[in-house]
């Protein structure tokens, strides 16, 4: 069984969106709803930078907001930037 097509709030086109929601609460129904499989592992991506730059210990619930708050942002406005001072391995 493929995924919906959901139209992607992060690359503005048509594509296949997620089986589920990959967040728990309304805002993983949104995720759902309105970003493709593609964009969230972009996401994935970006979020094991942020873990590992800003060196976040999930354990606690600060480091956690501070997640959610740069999901929404990589999402739907577009703010989530790269921690200061980082530099793409080339290899």
């Amino acid at each position: 069984m493929s995924n919906p097509t959901v139209f992607c709030a992060k690359l503005n086109k048509p594509l296949p969106g997620l089986a589920k929601p990959p967040y728990p609460g309304p805002l993983g129904a949104r995720i759902q709803a309105e970003i493709s499989g593609e964009a969230w592992q972009m996401w994935l991506a970006h979020q094991t930078t942020l873990i590992n730059e800003y060196r976040l210990n999930l354990m606690d619930a600060t480091a956690r907001d501070f997640l959610r708050t740069e999901m929404e942002k990589f999402f739907f406005t577009g703010g989530a930037e790269k921690p200061a001072g980082f530099v793409e391995d080339e290899r």
